[in-house]
């Protein structure tokens, strides 16, 4: 053999050895990375100590299962390769307050109706898409009987823990509201999934108008662990409003409203579905169960409107002008489709446009800086409660409004995503006040169509918004109005329309039609009631209104 060839063994075994040196130095280097990863999820979740641990197959994979009673988390085990080179796969996890089930999967034959061999377990979970929760599940598969069970009774008693999850529901269905699909909505999208969750349900479908509030009045309400909705906003809000009005009846509480003492969850099968955007940011079934069972708890701000010393109901939004004027033209269509009536109303109500004539009287909200150019009384108004903290200042100003609207949550809605009032939130302890103050047809449709955009419907000069824990309204004049009123009465955008006595005003509250002849008095009450969902910045569009 010639020194040339000897020399090339030399190289080739050097190089073979620096080779072998790269990969144990590369492995160790991954292994050290490893150990950094564990140690800070380890410093990241002080006190998550593993309470089992198994393998499952997720899959066709054989994992490495791990359950602490914050998540479970499976990792795949991957064979050592003999080159050292393996192959990195994601380890998955699921948070334990995001799983709502968990069930033992068995093989059954068809005629089968219990036992049958085990093949492990089934976990029930929610994830997040954007705004909408969905429903998923986590197959893990382990044949072992005794594994498998000593699994799901570990599951199960960590579940058990979450103390705001609902057992035992009562039930509302609205057979009539919107399209009359209120009955199919919950039979399809949540009686399977309150199933799923070992939900009861005691369940009432409605046959007229004052039927929740009439069961809720005499219902044992210590029975149940929560109410829930299924119908459009007029149903929500009388649950709303018969909830507060119970608590306040069983305290023997005449003059200060009681907070509600079970809390509500809505499914939305309304036209427009308001308080259910606000509080899911989605119209969407499965969503709002998902948030029923899951336990997700947001309280929210009320507003309760009385006339002449008497309470009218409680609620979270009120409009007063051209907002109870078109719902009052709606109301009188109530055999046209809803989107159709919705817009006929409103091209009706503008092409006849008239301010109110009116006294408009507000307490800012203690952290506001309200900038209203008006006559400030610095005396206390007479409907200021003598128990409060500090006296606040009221402020008045009198003269035509074209729309007033007063709001203790935003408001969301598909035709208004980031909500008719998005300098409020559900919890803040204050409404917002939006006066519309007299201005042409032209200009008020352009401060209604910024609503469906992003922003800029307050910027006009013509608009105040301000944060508000009282308001009263007072009409000035013998104002009235009436739907057959003739063009012959004149096209003057600032008269109002003058009768011979005093008529109701129609008021849009909660998009329930009242009227009231009088002044109106609407005071918020922080968190005064308990709904089943999460604060949201803004509702998902996907209506679009061309009538304006």
């Amino acid at each position: 053999m010639s020194e040339l060839d000897v020399e090339a063994q030399g190289e080739m075994r050097d190089s073979g050895k620096k080779k072998k040196k790269k990969k144990k130095e590369k492995r160790r280097v991954n292994e050290e990375k490893e150990e950094e990863e564990e140690q800070v999820e380890r410093e990241e979740e002080p006190g998550e100590s593993v309470l089992m641990r198994g393998i499952f197959k997720v899959g066709k994979k054989s994992h490495d299962v791990l359950l602490t009673r914050i998540k479970l988390t499976w990792t795949p085990i991957i064979p050592e390769s003999p080159t050292g080179d393996g192959t990195v796969l994601e380890a998955g996890a699921v948070l334990l307050q995001d799983v709502f089930a968990v069930k033992v999967k068995r093989r059954r034959a068809a005629t089968q109706q219990s036992g049958g061999a085990v093949l492990g377990l089934a976990l029930f979970h929610c994830r997040r898409r954007g705004r909408r929760l969905e429903e998923d599940t986590l197959h893990l598969h382990n044949a072992s009987a005794e594994h498998t069970h000593s699994w799901y009774n570990t599951l199960k008693e960590l579940l058990s823990g979450f103390s705001s999850r609902p057992r035992y529901v009562k039930v509302f269905i609205n057979p009539s509201s919107h399209k009359k699909e209120a009955v199919h909505i919950y039979r399809d999208h949540v009686a399977p999934l309150f199933k799923m969750a070992d939900i009861r349900t005691d369940i009432t479908v409605t046959d007229r108008k004052g039927h929740a509030l009439s069961v809720m009045k005499e219902c044992k309400l210590d029975e149940y662990d929560g109410v829930v909705c299924v119908g459009g906003d007029g149903s929500v809000a009388e649950l709303c409003h018969a909830l507060v009005l119970r608590a306040q009846l069983d305290a023997n509480s005449p003059e200060k409203p009681v907070r509600a003492v079970l809390p509500l969850g809505i499914i939305p099968a309304g036209s427009t579905d308001v308080v259910s955007c606000s509080v899911h940011g989605v119209r969407d079934p499965v969503t709002a169960a998902l948030h029923i069972v899951l336990g997700h708890l947001q309280q929210v701000d009320m507003c309760s409107f009385s006339s002449n010393g008497q309470l009218v109901r409680f609620g979270f939004s009120a409009m007063f002008g051209f907002g109870g004027r078109s719902l009052a033209r709606a109301e009188k269509k109530r055999w046209m489709p809803s989107s159709r009536r919705r817009e006929y109303a409103l091209v009706k109500t503008l092409a006849r446009l008239r301010p109110e004539d009116c006294q408009l009287s507000f307490l800012p909200a203690k952290s506001s800086n309200s900038s209203f150019s008006a006559h400030r009384d610095q005396g206390k108004d007479p409907t200021k409660k003598p128990d409060s903290e500090m006296e606040e200042s009221w402020i008045t100003n009198q003269g035509l409004y074209l729309s007033i609207s007063i709001m203790s949550i935003p408001c969301l809605s598909p035709h208004a995503p980031q909500g008719l009032a998005p300098n409020t939130s559900l919890d803040n302890g204050s409404a917002s006040l939006i006066a519309v103050g007299n201005a042409s047809r032209s200009e008020f449709i352009k401060h209604l169509k910024r609503y469906s955009s992003s922003s800029g419907q307050f910027s006009f000069p013509f608009v105040e918004t301000h944060s508000v824990s009282e308001v009263k309204i007072r009409p000035r004049s013998l104002i009235g109005w009436s739907e057959e009123d003739s063009e012959e009465e004149g096209d003057s955008k600032t008269t109002p329309i003058i009768q011979s006595e005093r008529a109701a005003f129609p008021w849009n509250i909660d998009g329930e039609l009242v009227e009231i002849a009088n002044d109106v008095i609407i005071r918020v009450h922080p968190r005064l009631i308990t709904l089943y969902g999460e604060e949201v910045d803004e509702a998902e569009s996907s209506i679009t209104c061309n009538c304006i």
